[in-house]
């Protein structure tokens, strides 16, 4: 039996990470929530995941300083960022840093979905790279 790809949702806002944690558990991935970046930086589980999905605008670390800091690190972990605050110079700088997919809040499930399948089908190439 394969094992089911994980999928950490990094997002300060409880009632979003949640939903969002429900929408994957529902597409049939095994995820994890974090409330912070610290919080998934320090989890074990940082190293079995296979998509990242990390709201920009949170305290301390935003989505976009936890993707620089997980390149930099040489833990490329294929990253969708999403946002309540879109940018276009944001939106441009973060894929032109490999980042996946930029989607604003409320997010389209359909755009997520898209999103998601694109990594976690790529066996491990950035779906960004085209």
């Amino acid at each position: 039996m394969m094992k089911k790809l994980l999928v950490s949702v990094v997002d300060d806002d409880r009632f979003f990470r949640e939903s969002l944690q429900r929408l994957m558990r529902s597409l049939g991935y095994t995820v994890e929530g974090f409330p912070s970046a610290a919080d998934f930086l320090a989890s074990p589980r940082l190293t079995e995941t296979a998509c990242l999905i990390a709201d920009i605008n949170m305290p301390a670390m935003t989505g976009l300083e936890l993707y620089r800091h997980l390149v930099d690190a040489e833990r490329r972990i294929p990253t969708i960022l999403v946002t309540a605050y879109p940018h276009d110079a944001d939106r441009a700088r973060a894929l032109n840093n490999g980042v996946v997919c930029y989607l604003r809040k409320p997010v389209d499930e359909d755009d997520l979905k898209r999103c998601v399948s694109a990594v976690l089908t790529a066996g491990g190439t950035k779906a960004g790279d085209s």
